[in-house]
């Protein structure tokens, strides 16, 4: 199995512990030898979203997870994700920037929304 990237509805489900299943692949993955990682698209994006209160738990999340910095290659190939799937399947800068960050590290990413993601280039878990 190869690095796992984090899409933030996982993150919000982790913290949130409403979903056993995602849990139950939370533990097993975080649990085993591959890196987990995620975007500072995806702490932002987490952090926006948090509830009065959910502020600790998410740095403990955030703090036992790997960021991955986002550079030029990423930010090109986020670029050509929006200029291919933005009229036809709504991509938001954020998801192409995390889709980006998946493929150019060759990381699966793991998601539940993968309508958000149509590019044939990396592998959505």
């Amino acid at each position: 199995m190869k690095a796992i990237l984090l899409d933030s509805d996982i993150l919000v489900e982790v913290l949130r512990q409403r979903d056993e299943a995602i849990l139950a692949q939370w533990h097993r993955i975080t649990g085993g030898t591959e890196p987990v990682l995620y975007t500072p698209v995806t702490a932002a994006e987490l952090w926006h979203g948090l509830r009065p209160g959910e502020e600790a738990a998410a740095l403990e999340v955030l703090g036992t997870l790997i960021s991955v910095p986002l550079n030029d290659d990423i930010g090109c190939r986020a670029g050509d994700y929006l200029r291919r799937f933005h009229r036809s399947h709504g991509l938001a800068l954020g998801d192409a920037l995390i889709a980006a960050a998946a493929a150019v590290h060759g990381c699966a990413l793991w998601t539940r929304n993968r309508k958000r993601y149509p590019m044939k280039d990396i592998e959505l878990i």
